[in-house]
């Protein structure tokens, strides 16, 4: 419609003079763009972040490229999308399996091992056990240390500041990925308080994000044909593809895993992305189910039931009435006071390490994670034998429960260092099972007087004190299983008094484990939809949902009075400046002008002496600068934006130098491709210091208005700021120029401008406006276009 205006500027610099008013000094009364953000500080730990490029560059290399593509691209396109969609869950499934089969049968290898030896010698099977714990434990941090240091901690914190907009260097690189499987299969495998499902979620990420970039160049694992997700945006969406496929695999809960990535990580989502994301996750659940078929004919050797088979309950309780809602009530606010102290004391016990401890060295790190590991297995092995063990009780006989279970695989009843043979030890049938099995006797139903109080007192306690102090150390870590430990023993103590104080036969002990468990993890992590479905899922009982969900309500209003989620402290903690989903209130009374003011704007003239480009670079860390030209009247005018990558791009190539200080032609337009400016997914790209220029080479010229972004998103500076927090919010964007009020109007576009029929392969508007018609028919208003609707609806633009 507005191609017309403006004959003069074919290179489309014009349309954004129009646009534009004058650039205000930064001495003046006027403020000029931000250039810098949060993404240039410094990560606690030295490691920089940097902002992602969300937003599309539209200069002459990108719409050079959009023309030479054939009218074959989009449906290769959209199909290649896809055919990643089914890797990134195949692979993912396979991921879990790996780590699910590696972690019970390490297990079960130890656990028959130190029960066969403790008959003979409890000292030796106290060595044995240690020893084998220590050499898993060792392994991982040992990876981490040396091999890959963004595989520690779970993951779920830098993933959802890449989700964000924010980028983490080395987060989803391939030896990330191979730390992240084989560092999890040592803590986990280990005994350590952690689990494997926040490392899933990470390694899901990793795994989209390479298929996104063809693989690794770097360990020669590429293919190029499959290089086409080129950039930011289109990763972000293969990445979130992969975050849902974690917690699918994880949990095997694949509409838990979409509403995961909805709730938790992403900060915008699309109706599109909704279908691969649940096609993902369906792509999961299918490979994880044919998984178990096959171990259920024994070829997994000690996997059996473990791992990511349902927690089901469905058996237990049928039916509960209204005088339990209270206790049940008890148990969200109970959730949320321990959920908030937990994300408070590894808020305090990570800034210790990352300040002191971590600072001295790798070794400190090995030594620290080997010494936690010494800890759990003493305490592991030592608190059994202060509770005396019980005989076992009459159970049903079609229970599918043995009373003791056999050593080495997952049950019930555990026999450790008991006198007789049919007789069990309550407290060991917690700490000597994988954490799997462990949660699945929580919440196992049929099962009354199973635990004593005093023997789930006294694990709550060591418990919870492990998962605080192992939670931080040098290996990859989850928080969702040993949170849901946590919860379903203090669960299932209530569980205990309500039985006893009520009296009914109806009531399952199993069920309070399950709410416990789901009050602990929303009052430390605040998830309430994604959670509440998971939960349901891995449990295969929907008659729990509303109970489920008012544990989680009241868990997180108790949990958010006293402070943040637990990825959201540990995200700041980490230096990541997330955008949490509303402004802050004091947002509200400010404007545009006032975030800005006390900054200095950096600008480059369209055509820059490499000399002035090379001293800008070296003394400022901004990754935008705003580029002027001289207008009709000789003002200063901005014409666009230009990333610091591009500029480095150009000073490295040098094709683009010329000795004079004018304009280029358009033979510029064949010298780069698109794919020049694409920086590597997780790469700190190059740096100002892998620039060599001679001396020649500084006193030449650069035009750089064929590399700028025309079009960049502009703000008045009254704007209020919570607007502005919104819009980079919601858009995903990284650098927003402020300006004065703009003094001319170009048009205005409504919804139904929108609106495109084509015709005879010609996309044109819908004409129903009389203002359209009379646009069309050279009508200006005021020397301006003006397009108006009748009834004026707010302009929506994905």
């Amino acid at each position: 419609m507005l191609s017309g205006v403006d004959h003069d500027v074919p290179d489309g610099i014009g349309m954004a003079r129009l646009a534009w008013t004058r650039l205000p000094t930064a001495d003046g009364e006027g403020a000029g763009p931000s250039t810098s953000e949060a993404a240039d500080d410094e990560l606690l730990s030295g490691a920089a972040i940097e902002s992602l490029d969300y937003e599309v560059i539209e200069n002459y290399a990108y719409r050079e490229e959009q023309a030479q593509r054939s009218k074959f691209w989009v449906p290769y396109y959209v199909m290649l999308k896809w055919l990643f969609a089914l890797l990134i869950g195949v692979g993912t499934g396979l991921a879990a399996i790996f780590i699910n089969l590696a972690v019970e049968n390490f297990s079960g290898w130890k656990y028959t091992a130190t029960f066969a030896i403790i008959k003979h010698s409890y000292f030796v099977g106290f060595f044995v056990y240690t020893v084998f714990n220590l050499a898993l434990v060792f392994s991982s941090v040992y990876i981490v240390t040396n091999f890959a240091p963004a595989a520690a901690g779970s993951g779920i914190p830098e993933i959802k500041g890449y989700l964000n907009g924010v980028d983490t260097h080395g987060i989803l690189l391939f030896r990330t990925l191979v730390g992240k499987i084989f560092g999890s299969i040592g803590s986990v495998g280990g005994g350590l308080a952690l689990g494997k499902e926040g490392p899933l979620v990470h390694t899901g990420a990793c795994i989209a994000s390479l298929l996104g970039q063809g693989g690794s160049a770097k360990y020669h694992l590429s293919s190029r044909w499959v290089r086409i997700f080129e950039s930011d945006r289109d990763r972000r969406d293969l990445v979130t593809c992969g975050c849902a496929a974690g917690v699918a695999a994880a949990f095997r809960a694949p509409v838990g895993g979409v509403l995961f990535a909805l709730e938790e990580v992403t900060s915008w989502w699309r109706s599109h992305l909704m279908w691969r994301v649940f096609f993902t996750s369906a792509v999961v659940a299918v490979v994880v189910r044919s998984a178990m078929n096959w171990c259920n004919s024994g070829k997994c050797g000690h996997f059996g039931a473990g791992g990511f088979i349902i927690w089901d309950i469905s058996g237990g309780q049928e039916d509960y009435s209204y005088q339990e809602l209270f206790p049940m009530a008890i148990i969200g606010v109970i959730g949320g006071l321990l959920g908030a102290l937990f994300n408070q004391l590894t808020l305090y016990i990570t800034k210790w390490r990352r300040t002191c401890l971590h600072k001295k060295g790798k070794r400190v790190q090995i030594f620290e994670a080997c010494l936690i590991s010494l800890v759990t297995s003493t305490i592991s092995f030592v608190l059994p034998l202060l509770r005396k063990c019980s005989p076992c009780p009459k159970l049903e006989t079609n229970s599918g429960i043995e009373c003791p279970h056999p050593p080495g695989t997952d049950g019930n009843f555990v026999n450790f260092y008991c006198s007789q043979d049919r007789e069990y030890n309550d407290l060991a049938t917690i700490f000597f099972n994988t954490q799997d099995d462990a949660i699945r006797n929580l919440f196992s139903a049929k099962t009354f007087h199973e635990y004593s109080a005093q023997s789930l007192i006294t694990f709550l306690v060591m418990f919870y004190f492990l998962a605080v102090v192992t939670f931080g150390t040098a290996v990859p870590a989850g928080q969702f299983v040993p949170g849901i430990m946590i919860g379903s023993t203090y669960g299932r103590l209530v569980g205990m008094f309500v039985v006893k104080f009520y009296k009914k036969l109806n009531i399952e002990e199993g069920t309070y484990a399950l709410l416990g468990a789901a009050s602990f993890l929303g009052g430390s992590m605040r998830m309430t939809v994604s959670l509440c479905v998971i939960m349901v899922e891995i449990t295969n009982n929907l008659k729990l949902l509303p109970l489920i969900m008012l544990v989680l309500l009241v868990s997180k209003a108790v949990g958010d009075f006293f402070n943040e989620g637990l990825y959201e402290e540990q995200a700041r903690l980490r230096g990541i400046p997330l955008l949490d989903s509303r402004p802050k209130q004091v947002m509200r009374n400010m404007n545009a002008r006032d975030a800005c003011k006390n900054q200095k704007v950096v600008c480059l003239p369209r055509v820059s002496r490499v000399v002035d480009i090379i001293s800008v670079l070296r003394t400022n860390k901004h990754n935008g600068f705003p580029v002027v030209d001289r207008g009709q009247n000789g003002e200063s005018l901005v014409i666009g934006l230009i990333l610091r990558s591009h500029l480095l791009v150009l000073l490295q190539a040098k094709v683009d130098f010329q000795n004079s200080a004018f304009p280029c032609g358009p033979g510029v337009l064949n010298r780069h491709n698109f794919s020049d400016f694409v920086k590597p997914a997780s790469s700190k790209g190059k740096s100002i210091d892998d620039i060599h220029l001679t001396e020649d080479e500084l006193g030449l010229y650069l035009d750089l208005a064929p590399f700028l972004n025309p079009s960049p998103y502009i703000v008045p500076e009254d704007m209020s700021l919570a607007k502005v927090y919104n819009l980079f919010r919601q858009l995903g964007l990284r650098h927003i120029f402020v300006v004065p009020r703009p003094s001319r109007v170009v048009g205005l576009i409504t919804r139904k401008d929108l609106l495109l029929e084509e015709d005879n392969n010609n996309v044109m508007p819908e004409l129903q406006s009389t203002s359209v018609r009379g646009l069309l028919n050279g009508k200006m208003l005021g020397g301006n276009i003006h397009l108006e609707r009748p009834l004026l609806d707010n302009l929506v633009i994905e």
